[in-house]
């Protein structure tokens, strides 16, 4: 049924109320992104510290789970993806996975607790295993919660724009990559008050319906068009434009036209991962090289965790700046920064970012002592006389140490190793002063010492030291603290935070704005896992790849991603920027079939016309 032209004129998306040219209903979505974001980082800034001394793994192990948690909440966007678009919508999908969530951070709090499972209370766990699954089930909980919300929300944000807003829809991406950072800059308390602001605005939001199972058609199309083609692969068959093309005996062209959009899309993302496989160590192998390093600013003390606040605190400045000034002042001087060009300069920012970490590692291990090896042994000699002490080890090896002094020997043997500290203290704390009490019998005294993060110490008390007040007691420093200021890896965050800005806001816009209008969770559901990808990049060489020198592996993932960047550059130079909309209207065209708006508008007069009717007839009924 066709209607006048001059009747087509309801709306196609539902009008809402506007704000300095934004729909109202866009600040509850980004103050709920602020909130999830508020509570995802405060957890995981924390996370490869809690495996690392609560759970007792090494740092290896630890930097695995982390990074194979990452990976999983970059994964489960595609299962947000598939639900939002055939069966809840997107709404919906960001309620009940939310509540997901919120369970899943409540598991994770509880397997903290170690005094479950601490029966006589000395701090330790008796039940490792408890807790550790525990911890496992909230990781998982929170990785479907988080990575199921992903690839909605921002597509969410962007339904919610009408067509005269697109510089608006473009700046909202910037804002609502904003409140990600603002978000994992603060703690995580006050987010379950919080996420009902969300809620709040349900009956402000355009919710689109969802359009069935679009991952499954998709699959379903390029799994056909794949066999379609293998079936005529006789050189007797004439060649189409393009292999999707295979599909057209059974698939509408309007999907595969689609399809071909989403493909050419996803080929780009290939080499995408090795950006975050360097990004996202920013939580593990960084924070575990802070460990190593001093956080006494002066006027306050920094702990390794902490360190991780400066890329918020950076992106919050950065965004603003490259969106109003660098990138307006780039086009203005002629220049064609697209997109493309964008992203691969920010990940040559992520690869200087890891070479200045390597620089900072080096000078980190010019600090450390020389440990004994297997094949070694080393002994501790302290003098506690008043007087120099000459000790002889062997006839040739004599060691001289002044009063109260710590004199160490390392010798070659093949058949023991003294027991003594084999590596620096790395508690993940930061200059601990520590007060002590001695007690013996009805003597008593107190004292009190500050101890350099890294340091090892021995204390050497007399039999006089309750006549002077804990006076004589002795400290012998037997490692020294570290040396190296966290502040030299302020630099190597800044490259890092001013390549995800260029990569990653740009990526975000990028996929929404190439995506086909019902497949555009589909397509940030691939973004997503282009992250997961990375992640699990670096589980592998993190198990496997066992580089002697840190500062070695840092300069091999700042070599590979050089390597990827010069690839994805050559790829972006042969891509062609398209419209979505106006590939569909063609589409439709040659089909003979009405625009997108005019069927809807139809639709709706159809609908509105049997409203009608049913009102009449209750109407009848009654009288």
């Amino acid at each position: 049924m066709r209607y006048p032209p001059t009747l087509l004129i309801i709306a196609t998306k539902k009008l809402t109320a506007e704000c300095c040219g934004y729909p109202i209903s866009i600040f509850f979505i980004v103050v709920n992104e602020f909130c999830e974001r508020f509570s995802y980082y405060g957890m995981r800034a924390v996370l490869v510290l809690y495996f690392r001394y609560f759970l007792l793994w090494d740092d290896d192990l630890a930097t695995s789970i982390y990074h194979a948690f990452v990976a999983l909440c970059y994964l489960t966007p595609i299962l947000g993806a598939i639900i939002a678009d055939s069966w809840l919508g997107k709404f919906k999908t960001i309620i009940y996975l939310s509540i997901v969530y919120a369970i899943g951070q409540v598991t994770m709090a509880i397997s903290t607790i170690h005094d479950i499972t601490d029966a006589n209370r000395d701090g330790t766990p008796d039940n490792f295993t408890f807790h550790i699954a525990l911890s496992m089930l909230g990781l998982i909980l929170i990785a479907l919660g988080t990575g199921g919300i992903k690839p909605c929300v921002a597509a969410f944000g962007g339904d919610q724009f009408q067509e005269h807003q697109s510089r608006q829809l473009n700046t909202f991406f910037s804002v609502f990559y904003l409140c990600i950072n603002a978000g994992s800059l603060l703690s995580t308390l006050i987010t379950p008050v919080l996420r009902v602001v969300f809620i709040a605005g349900s009956g402000m939001y355009v919710k689109t319906d969802p359009e069935g199972n679009i991952m499954w058609s998709v699959c379903k199309c390029i799994g056909f068009a794949i066999k379609n083609r293998f079936r005529h692969r006789s050189s007797s068959y004439p060649k189409r434009e393009h292999w999707m093309d295979w599909a057209n005996e059974k698939y509408d062209k309007l999907l595969i036209a689609q399809i071909k959009m989403v493909l050419k899309v996803l080929f780009l993302y290939i080499p995408l991962p090795m950006f975050w496989t360097l990004f996202d160590q920013k939580g593990s192998r960084w924070t575990l090289q802070a460990t190593t390093m001093s956080g006494d600013f002066g006027a306050f003390i920094l702990q390794p965790d902490q360190m991780q606040t400066v890329n918020p605190i950076l992106i919050l400045t950065l965004v603003p700046i490259m969106d109003r000034l660098i990138f307006p002042l780039i086009q203005k001087c002629g220049l064609n920064f697209s997109p493309l060009k964008r992203m691969t300069v920010g990940m040559l920012f992520a690869a200087m970012a890891f070479v200045s970490a390597a620089l900072v590692q080096i000078e980190i291990d010019k600090t450390l002592p020389n440990f004994p090896s297997s094949s070694e042994s080393q002994l501790k000699v302290v003098n506690t006389y008043s007087t120099t002490l000459n000790v002889t080890i062997s006839p040739n090896e004599h060691l001289l140490i002044e009063s109260f002094g710590v004199q160490l020997h390392t010798s070659k043997h093949t058949y023991s190793t003294i027991s003594y500290v084999k590596s620096k203290p790395r508690e993940g704390k930061n200059a601990i002063r520590r007060d002590f009490v001695l007690r013996h019998g009805e003597q008593w005294c107190e004292f009190s010492r500050k101890f350099g993060f890294g340091a090892s110490y021995t204390f050497l008390i007399p039999s006089t030291v309750f006549s002077d007040d804990c006076e004589s007691i002795t400290e012998v420093e037997d490692m020294k603290p570290n040396s190296v200021h966290m502040a030299l890896q302020i630099p190597q965050y800044f490259l890092i935070t001013t390549g995800e800005v260029m990569f990653s806001v740009t990526g975000l816009q990028f996929s929404y704005s190439q995506a086909p209008k019902n497949m555009k969770s589909v397509l940030q559901a691939g973004w997503l896992c282009t992250n997961a990808v990375g992640n699990i990049i670096v589980l592998i060489v993190a198990e496997l790849g066992k580089l002697p020198k840190q500062w070695a592996e840092y300069l091999l993932f700042a070599s590979l991603l050089v390597a990827v960047s010069i690839i994805f550059s050559i790829m972006a130079y042969f891509y062609t920027y398209i419209d979505p909309a106006e590939i569909e209207a063609q589409v439709r065209k040659e089909q003979g079939l009405e625009p997108e708006e005019m069927e809807k508008e139809t639709l709706e007069m159809e609908e509105k016309d049997e409203d009608q009717k049913n009102e009449q007839g209750v109407k009848q009924t009654k009288i």
